[in-house]
């Protein structure tokens, strides 16, 4: 057998495993996200009797009680209110530093990006006590501000971090020509750069989107209002609550629920966000 013959069948079975993989990397993670689909339509005597097979009947009766007695409905719109206000929040106060570390030349400049880059490495957990005091000495303890000042004050670190970089690759001569036409600094900003930052804006905004979303150890802390837990956190004391009688098909169904949003979110902009990340990283 030739050497390019032996070269092609080496080439055939690296691919071939390859291949496999990462088909079972696939099953690995699409298998419970498909388990976990089904069982919410489950009775709690359906899945001790079978756990692996479909259900009986496909009835939304889970959903309903899960979204009403159990509260997740208010749950839910209390995760949508603090996720969507500390995206805002986030998003502009990090674009706005992002622009003026990338374009503007001041004493301190380098020494400021580096201690944003810092809070990218500060672990949670250590923060967690003199976190919850400072809170509270604010007045802002049990309240969705203060959660969302603490989401957004976590967050803009990782917006710096990716936006500084996309604001280095626009031209200068766009920035000369926004003044030329009568902008100045803030409109240049808002007018100009904002709309050119989109990729990279949605990036952020996606994994902000679902790091927030799926977010329990600080709402845990700062919330204790049942009337202001988001989701994460109102499904795990729900189940606390009902311990040893815990309805698994109305808790699965939450689960569902809590998963669908981020799911889809980055089904649907998949490519935004792998836009967003190499577009920094090229030079123009």
């Amino acid at each position: 057998m030739s050497n390019s013959s032996l070269e092609g069948l080496g080439q055939n079975a690296r691919r071939a495993i390859t291949q496999g993989i990462f088909v079972i990397y696939g099953v690995i993670v699409v298998f419970p996200m498909v388990w976990l689909g089904y069982t919410a339509f489950k009775s709690t005597s359906e899945l001790f009797a079978s756990a692996w097979a479909l259900p009986v009947e496909w009835k939304l009766d889970n959903f309903v009680e899960a979204w009403n007695e159990a509260q997740i409905g208010d749950f839910f719109w209390n995760s949508i209110f603090v996720t969507i206000s500390t995206l805002l929040l986030q998003l502009f106060l990090g674009a706005m530093a992002s622009y003026s570390l990338a374009k503007y030349r001041f004493p301190g400049q380098n020494l400021l990006y580096y201690g944003f880059l810092a809070g990218l490495m500060f672990p949670i957990f250590l923060g967690l006590v003199p976190l919850f005091f400072l809170v509270k000495h604010l007045g802002l303890l049990d309240t969705h501000l203060g959660i969302i000042l603490v989401y957004a004050a976590f967050g803009i670190p990782f917006t710096v971090f990716v936006l500084t970089a996309f604001f280095r690759t626009i031209p200068t001569t766009i920035m000369e020509a926004g003044v030329m036409d009568g902008c100045g600094h803030f409109s240049l900003f808002l007018r100009v750069m904002l709309p050119l930052a989109k990729p990279g804006l949605t990036t952020v905004g996606i994994f902000t989107f679902i790091s927030i979303w799926n977010e329990y150890i600080l709402a845990l802390v700062l919330l204790s209002s049942s009337h202001l837990r988001t989701l994460p956190l109102g499904i795990a004391v729900l189940q606390f609550v009902q311990f040893y009688e815990v309805d698994f098909g109305a808790l699965f169904a939450g689960l569902v629920i809590v998963m669908l949003p981020t799911l889809i979110c980055y089904i649907v902009l998949q490519d935004q966000i792998t836009k967003g990340i190499t577009v920094g990283a090229v030079k123009g």
